[in-house]
């Protein structure tokens, strides 16, 4: 099964807080404004991307990144 490497471009964010709605369990909004990844991480793991997909899809200015991890 592949896994998946989530990250999320500050510098692109523009804030609008569109993952946060479509993916609560991953992402949120930081006290600067911009989206984070849960927990301030600056990238996650995953096995499975779920709703993350749809946050992707859904981002206006394509700041979240899901590359997969070849072993």
């Amino acid at each position: 099964m592949p896994k998946y490497k989530v990250k999320v471009d500050k510098e692109t964010c523009i804030g609008c807080g569109a993952c946060a709605a479509v993916c609560p369990d991953y992402f949120e909004i930081g006290d600067d404004g911009k989206a984070r990844l849960k927990d301030s991480k600056t990238e996650i793991e995953v096995e499975e991307l779920g709703c993350i997909s749809d946050a992707k899809e859904n981002c206006p200015v394509n700041a979240i990144t899901v590359e997969e991890i070849k072993d």
